[in-house]
């Protein structure tokens, strides 16, 4: 594989299982002197997604997206490296090549419920894949993934996902952890990079982007749905994380859309 960004190429052995970003094209070849040719054509050509180069008896090759949330699924993406490669010798492999057997199998062999089967079968390996990843431990930066990995401060963070109009305070969120303030607060922040009220503002104005977005709510009810006591104390936040007004960032988005 060769990749944007990507200091050399990859070798990739049989059995090996990759998650890819999707923000960098990438090259995957059978010699380095092979000219590649679009992946996009080459599906065109294919009716049934399943498309054949030369003999097709070397490899065979299964690949497939997982498409995320605008909002919430930015959150993720944006604590994930461009590649997460998992050796197919590796303990990890094992679980992920039973899945792609199962993969393989449905898309050879239609069968009833085989749409809704292959994208359950899809997320679960997106899902293993991850938590492959968080258990490498040190290869996670501090952030929102990173703080989920630790079984400490997830809770913490279930409960502001889950809650986020609930006025949290510090106090409450190292109780459900187990731990003091103090304890609380250090760990937070060398998990997730910034301390837990900033990190619940920002959450909320996550949440905030997605409903102006959508211009289904009038600014008092999204500010009322995320805690915040007035119109006026919504505002500042989010024009302080955002660095523009509530009704100011909505008119501008309906504007883009027109």
């Amino acid at each position: 594989m060769r990749m944007d960004g990507l200091q050399s190429p990859l070798r990739l052995e049989t059995g090996d299982v990759y998650f890819l970003k999707g923000d960098r094209s990438f090259d995957l070849v059978s010699d380095e002197d092979a000219k590649p040719e679009n992946a996009t054509e080459v599906f065109r050509r294919a009716p049934d997604k399943m498309a054949m180069l030369g003999s097709g008896e070397e490899v065979l090759y299964l690949g497939g997206h997982v498409a995320l949330d605008a909002t919430r699924g930015g959150l993720l993406l944006d604590e994930l490296p461009p590649i997460i490669h998992i050796s197919g010798s590796s303990e990890d492999a094992a679980g992920l090549q039973w899945l792609v057997r199962e993969l393989v199998g449905e898309m050879r062999n239609p069968r009833a419920g085989m749409t809704l089967s292959t994208a359950d079968l899809a997320q679960l390996m997106f899902v293993r894949v991850l938590r492959v990843y968080l258990e490498a431990g040190g290869t996670v930066r501090a952030g929102w993934l990173r703080g989920l990995g630790d079984v400490r401060i997830a809770p913490a963070l279930q409960m502001m996902h889950s809650e986020p109009s609930r006025p949290w305070h510090l106090t409450d969120l190292a109780r459900a952890t187990g731990m003091s303030r103090s304890v609380f607060a250090a760990r937070f922040k060398a998990a997730v990079g910034i301390a837990p009220v900033s990190y619940l503002t920002a959450w909320r104005m996550r949440l905030a982007t997605e409903a102006l977005e959508t211009g289904k709510e009038p600014v008092s009810q999204i500010a009322d749905g995320l805690g915040y006591t007035s119109a006026s104390a919504f505002s500042n936040a989010f024009k302080r994380v955002t660095g523009a007004a509530p009704k100011r960032f909505q008119s501008s988005v309906q504007t883009a859309g027109d």
